[in-house]
């Protein structure tokens, strides 16, 4: 795992300085704080800075083909290099080092912008090939992997891991996009491809870009999406075994290391089943870790507990000191962006421990999204079973209307809220699965805002981000749309953002098997029914998962990876957030209703409402203006 930074003149050869270069590459030692390196040459600049996993000795970059006219710096793993080397070294390729990422200059020799069809891994990649004057970037197919890019006011496109370095770089300007900050209190993070900035953008998952000396900005070409393809007339019994046999592959191929390697263990189904793979396919015991907490409605490591006695593991915990917020100005320096899962917090923690004893750690990200694990599937295919009983254009006025004359009953049982009810079916299919996903929902946001931002906005709904995947979704089940939609925002803009910061942060390699591309084409295309049935999400991994797991892993509520902020804003963290929401930084930007604001303070703290999903997506919006802007009470900020 590494960092990767890069500079090209899309007006022509400047040579870039060396100094500018190295201390935008240092910007992310943290991603790679082994080994660094540095290529120049007129037009280009290329740097990278190395967390050493695989070829120790020999894998180090900027890294180049035989007569160096090929050069790559990449961050990830591509776990099927070993099948790919003989394959090239038939076809005349000679290699220099036993790393995977030789293997990427030799495959774009060989097959030039298709060999990314050829990587089973997590990547993201920038090569320069002098002959063909050519520059060409490369994310992985479900964005594991960051890669963001920028053009710069100098006329040099510049890219990195995190947005942090191309921030720092002179010729940026800071200029915030309103429509990212629209998206971010709708999301709780900013969906692909924009950033927080108007001038930078996140290379989307499985796209690419070429560019050339003296051409435009290219537009992202994608090479490979989730194909929710049917796989067939298949039964329980041969999806389970399918699925196990996948698995097992899919972890597998990523214990290749020469570091030492663990795993996350939650706990939860997804995490077990790795853990269960990977003891049976390692001699020796499997290194896991976990975090406990004090309040019971957080903790799972007891069960944790239970598995790593099955499988007889390493297993180490930490508790995490319930009052553990010390970390709040430290995520906006993370994450670069306002970002509020609250999770971060103890995902920060877990990954911290990790480090103490591994390099390498797999996870059990992706599972939610790429089985139906979570609840609000069941809600919104209950709603989809109301909404198709009458046309959108017969609910929209008579539910609509309903919605807007029954009381509110926040403190019912969600089955109970006649309210949320009839507004649900008073919309379609998309916006109502963004507004069950939303924190800052379409009325909220209404009061939130000054008229002074939502003129700057010029129309600009959150909803958008989410219609443009479902107007090319390869489905229309309502059960497979609401998971590729998942996938395209929520699993990369949220779950793996927030894993690759944290480890990052902790220079941890993270793995994902329940992301595999092979697995995730193979799992779109089972029957909706084998993966979402009477109630129960996930189904068909559980049923494979029982001679594995006890019933008590496979089938207990779902937990989560939370942490109390209801009662934190209530107690410890009271008087900041009253500073943070009540005070200068947010004031100043004329874009919040301070009446609001109050009322969301007042109300939490009173426990009349519990608006502590909101609060802290107001406090990490508060934290980034001043962590990443420098904003303090007098700010300067531009917004386009």
């Amino acid at each position: 795992m590494c960092g990767i930074v890069g500079l090209f003149d899309l007006k022509g050869r400047r040579v870039y300085g060396r100094d500018l270069l190295s201390r935008l590459n240092d910007i992310q030692y943290h991603r790679g704080p082994d080994e660094g390196g540095l290529h120049i040459e007129p037009g280009v600049a290329f740097g990278h800075r190395r967390l050493s996993i695989i070829d120790l000795s020999t894998g180090q970059q900027p890294l180049f083909n035989e007569d160096r006219s090929v050069v790559v710096v990449f961050n990830g793993e591509i776990y099927n290099f070993q099948e790919l080397v003989p394959e090239l070294k038939a076809l005349g390729h000679t290699f220099r080092t036993h790393s995977d990422t030789e293997v990427i200059v030799h495959a774009w020799e060989e097959w030039g912008e298709a060999c990314v069809q050829r990587f089973r891994g997590m990547f993201a990649f920038a090569l320069w090939d002098r002959n063909r004057d050519i520059l060409f970037l490369a994310r992985d197919r479900l964005g594991v992997k960051p890669l963001f890019y920028a053009l710069l006011s100098d006329g040099t496109m510049m890219f990195s891991s995190e947005l942090k370095a191309i921030a720092a770089h002179p010729a940026f300007e800071k200029v915030l996009d309103p429509m990212s900050i629209e998206d971010y209190f709708a999301y709780g993070y900013i969906p692909e491809p924009r950033t927080v900035y108007l001038g930078a953008a996140k290379l989307e998952p499985g796209h690419t870009l070429t560019f050339r000396h003296g051409g435009m900005m290219p537009e992202p070409r994608q090479y490979w999406d989730v194909p929710f393809r049917s796989v067939g007339p298949i039964s329980e019994k041969e999806a389970e075994e399918e699925m196990i046999r996948q698995l097992r592959d899919s972890v597998k191929i990523r214990m290749i290391s020469e570091v030492p390697l663990g795993a996350f263990l939650s706990g939860g189904v997804d995490s077990s089943g790795v853990v269960a793979m990977m003891a049976g396919l390692s001699q020796d015991p499997v290194n896991t870790c976990s975090i406990s907490f004090g309040d019971p409605k957080f903790n799972e490591s007891e069960f944790a507990q239970q598995v790593a006695t099955r499988y007889r593991t390493n297993h180490r915990v930490e508790q995490v000191d319930p009052d553990d917020f010390s970390l709040i100005d430290k995520l906006a320096g993370m994450y670069d962006e306002p970002y509020a899962d609250s999770s971060a917090l103890p995902t920060y923690r877990v990954c911290e421990l990790a480090r103490k004893h591994v390099t390498v750690a797999l996870s059990g990200d992706g599972g939610d999204e790429n089985v139906a694990g979570y609840r609000r599937y069941r809600f919104h295919l209950h709603e989809e079973k109301l909404r198709s009983a009458l046309p959108l254009s017969i609910r929209r006025p008579l539910f609509g209307t309903l919605g807007t004359l029954y009381p509110k009953a926040d403190w019912a049982p969600r089955v109970f809220r006649a309210k949320s009810t009839f507004e649900a079916l008073a919309r379609d299919s998309v916006e109502a699965y963004f507004h069950a996903v939303s924190i800052f929902k379409t009325s909220m946001r209404a009061k939130l805002y000054t008229p002074k931002f939502m003129a700057e906005l010029g129309g600009y709904h959150a909803s958008n981000a989410m219609r443009r995947h479902a107007q090319k979704a390869p489905t229309d089940h309502p059960l497979s749309l609401v998971q590729y939609l998942d996938m395209k925002t929520y699993l990369v803009g949220d779950i793996l953002t927030k894993v690759d910061r944290a480890s990052m942060a902790n220079s941890l390699e993270v793995r994902e098997p329940l992301l595999d591309h092979s697995w995730m084409e193979w799992m779109s295309g089972l029957p909706p029914e084998l993966k979402l049935k009477g109630g129960e999400g996930k189904y068909i991994l559980k049923k494979a998962l029982e001679p594995y797991l006890p019933n008590d892993i496979l089938y207990r509520q779902k937990m989560g990876f939370a942490v109390p902020l209801a009662t934190w804003f209530r107690g410890p963290l009271r008087q900041r957030v009253r500073d943070a929401l009540l005070g200068d930084v947010l004031a100043q930007t004329g874009w919040f209703n301070q009446s609001y604001l109050l009322e969301l303070v007042t109300h939490h703290e009173k426990g009349i409402r519990d608006y502590s999903a909101p609060i802290w997506t107001l406090l990490m919006f508060e934290s980034f203006l001043r962590n990443c802007l420098g904003v303090s009470t007098s700010p300067s900020i531009k917004v386009a």
